[in-house]
């Protein structure tokens, strides 16, 4: 959507530009002002976005004002690139309107130096402006509008999308033959992976994209419901295909190793015949919205599925199959969920008496929703250079100097590339290693464009307007796969640029090179003072945040313990986000540690295993706090005490590892020992009953348990007991 914005607007100001026979090199100028004003502007709501348009226009055309007056003036327009620089990268602290605002000063003024704006032509400059400005905002508003609810509706049919996809994989690894098993497991991982991201993505839109926070709160729960119910299916699966029990790692860490399949044949028997079916079945049930559903077959699917909740109704098989088969029923129900909170109310004529019951569960839970509004993350309390957004001033400020210093050596007249290189590799980067892949991806991305460029730019010629049907091809694909991967959309800017070239006739093999060169010149300035200012290291980013992590992860267990044991209700929900956004954060600062040119082999296979066991404990963690809300206004679920004993243990734990990771000398050691269910049972109340809260969080918590004895191993943690 990002790149069709863009582009309409491009495209229309071209139209309007040519239709008032501007020349070239103001198109060319309108272009990439069009292309700044639409993509620098990212707030949620539409009228903010207004807003900020409307501010950015002056300063866009003081930009380039000053750009034109300091044309001349080297050392003079030098310094004030500079400080231009410095306060884009210090306006990041004011949020997204800081952050738009520094963005579209400091591009116009590079789109300044690219078409050497001089005063006599301001007038036009400040016409091709306006109308650019003008553009964005008809296409942003009108064309291609963007509204909160829009993108909401979106991402909830891309959850629904996922999840179907992902009941498909697990299908698929029903059948797998033992060498086609790595592949399905692959498949099935990276599936939940993106099924959780769209969840995510969908919790940082719910506050603007719902007309109120009762709702807002309604569709988390029933969005977290079904994530939780797809990755749950997805494990017991794995046990079903497995000799033993599966690992829960087994769906995070990439090469892990695989479980040894089951040696009874699969798909002669008729429970997994009737297995093969219900999945197929889920997957209906899943990408089928409620507008679309029509007759009574859709019903009848679902009152089946939600009968595998009743014990009685289990079709015959081993433990393992019977788990998938009660795996299939919650999945249903959270799907049932799901369709009521997304699509409204449904006809009940059909209902069988276990959806019925599944219907009446759901609608006590949402009359239990409270809607509460979720509090505000704590400002960040550092001030002066300990700042992230001064920090990064600084730094990109000190490397820019260096990039003009040097970018003047190679070229008097286009020196500006090595600062522009020197900016975006500090963009959305917070340590020197991030950094270090970003720079070197550019890098590379622009090597390639520049092969690019110069077979495009001999086929285009003097084309005019096919050269801009081809920038507007490269735009699109650079905003497409921006996400993707960083070199590729660096390989699409680098060959817009040859395209520009082309236009403006300054096109040849040397500006090509010479922008390689400007390109490495700027990332080894930016890295050098990413080093030199104000370093900071990717351990103490990765060590920063892995506490942030386990910090999110003691409270979401400690919370939810402490509900299951009968404490006061809290929104273990939101705190369940904030644990996945930590360790997304987490997950993103470790990307230097295990990209493949990194040398440190051992010390990227320690990060991968890290980050797959903390994903492995915040599914257990998500589980344990999606059960622990029902608690105080279910029927069929009772609080225990004995569970407050449990979360003891797994709490000291997390603490002692915290602790060992800021480096603070307590002389804890991670207590590792009896099984939690050994636990429980040691205090003379007698065995856990099927059917209570006990026994359906018994193996999440013990799985948690297992999971932070095992971070303290690879984080040297001493573990009570044990030499090593």
């Amino acid at each position: 959507m990002a790149g069709l914005r863009t582009v309409g607007a491009i495209a229309l100001t071209l139209g309007v530009l040519a239709a008032l026979h501007t020349d070239v090199t103001h198109m060319v100028a309108g272009a990439m002002a069009a292309m700044v004003a639409t993509f620098a502007i990212r707030e949620k709501d539409v009228r903010g976005q207004a807003v900020t348009l409307a501010l950015g226009l002056p300063v866009a055309l003081a930009a380039v004002s000053l750009a034109a007056l300091l044309h001349n003036q080297v050392v003079g327009g030098d310094l004030f690139f500079i400080a231009l620089i410095f306060g884009a990268v210090y306006s990041r602290r004011f949020g997204d309107r800081g952050t738009a605002l520094g963005l579209i000063g400091f591009q116009i003024y590079f789109v300044s130096l690219f078409v050497s704006a001089t005063v006599p032509t301001l007038p036009k400059l400040y016409a091709t402006l306006a109308i650019a400005f003008a553009c964005s905002a008809v296409v942003r508003f009108a064309v291609v509008p963007e509204t909160p609810e829009r993108v909401l509706g979106r991402l909830r049919d891309a959850f629904r999308a996922r999840l179907a996809q992902l009941v498909g994989t697990q299908t698929e690894l029903l059948d797998a033959d033992p060498d086609q098993l790595e592949k399905v497991i692959d498949d099935l991982r990276r599936g939940t992976a993106r099924l959780h991201e769209t969840a995510l993505m969908i919790q940082g839109r719910l506050e603007e994209g719902t007309r109120d926070s009762a709702t807002a709160s309604l569709v988390q729960r029933r969005v977290a419901d079904a994530e939780i119910a797809a990755e749950r299916l997805g494990v017991l699966l794995l046990n079903a295909r497995s000799a033993e029990r599966a690992d829960t790692l087994t769906l995070h860490l990439p090469h892990a190793p695989l479980p040894e399949p089951s040696k009874r044949p699969y798909g002669d028997d008729d429970a997994t015949r009737t297995l093969r079916r219900d999945l197929g079945a889920l997957q209906l049930l899943v990408a089928r919205p409620a507008p679309v559903d029509r007759g009574t077959a859709l019903s009848h699917v679902r009152n089946r599925l939600l009968g595998y909740r009743d014990e009685d109704n289990l079709p015959r098989g081993s433990a393992a199959v019977q788990d998938v088969f009660r795996g299939i029923g919650e999945a249903a129900r959270a799907v049932l969920g799901l369709r009521l909170a997304l699509d409204g109310p449904q006809d009940e004529s059909d209902d069988s008496p276990a959806t019925t019951r599944s219907r009446e569960e759901i609608d006590a839970e949402d009359l239990a929703i409270t809607g509460s509004e979720k509090e505000e993350d704590d400002e960040d309390d550092r001030s002066g250079l300990q700042r992230p957004t001064t920090r990064a001033a600084f730094q990109v400020a000190v490397g820019s100097a260096l990039a003009i210093v040097g970018g003047e050596f190679l070229s008097s007249q286009r020196w500006y590339w090595a600062v522009l290189t020197c900016w975006v590799v500090f963009l959305n980067t917070a340590s020197t290693g991030e950094i270090l892949v970003k720079g070197y991806r550019r890098l590379v991305g622009t090597v390639f464009g520049v092969v690019a460029g110069v077979l495009l730019a001999g086929i285009v010629g003097n084309h005019t307007w096919t050269a801009f049907v081809l920038v507007l091809v490269f735009i699109f694909a650079m905003f497409f796969t921006a996400p993707l991967s960083y070199a590729l959309m660096s390989f699409f800017v680098t060959a817009m640029l040859g395209m520009l070239y082309t236009l403006l006739n300054t096109y040849s093999l040397d500006v090509l090179v010479l922008r390689i060169e400007e390109t490495a010149l700027g990332a080894a300035c930016g890295i050098i003072a990413a080093v030199i200012v104000l370093p900071v290291h990717t351990d103490r980013r990765t060590d920063e945040l892995l506490s942030t992590v386990l910090v999110r992860l003691g409270d979401v267990v400690s919370a939810a313990v402490e509900q299951l044991s009968g404490g006061p209700a809290v929104d273990l929900l939101d705190k369940a986000r904030d644990l996945d956004t930590a360790l997304d954060d987490l997950r993103a600062s470790t990307k230097p540690l295990t990209h493949p040119i990194t040398p440190l082999r051992v010390r990227r296979q320690t990060a991968r295993y890290l980050v797959a066991l903390l994903e492995t404990c915040a599914y257990h963690a998500r589980s344990l706090a999606a059960t622990a809300e029902l608690v105080p206004y279910s029927k069929t679920i009772a609080a225990d005490p004995r569970l407050g004993r449990a979360g003891l243990r797994i709490a000291h734990n997390i603490d002692v590892i915290d602790a060992h990771v800021r480096d603070e000398k307590t002389g804890g050691e991670v207590e590792a020992g009896a099984s939690i269910a050994s636990m429980l049972e040691a205090d003379g109340t007698g065995a856990l009953r099927s059917g209570t809260v006990t026994f359906r969080v018994l193996r999440h918590l013990q799985r948690l348990d297992e999971g932070v004895v095992g971070l303290a191993r690879p984080l040297d943690v001493p573990i009570a007991g044990r030499r090593r």
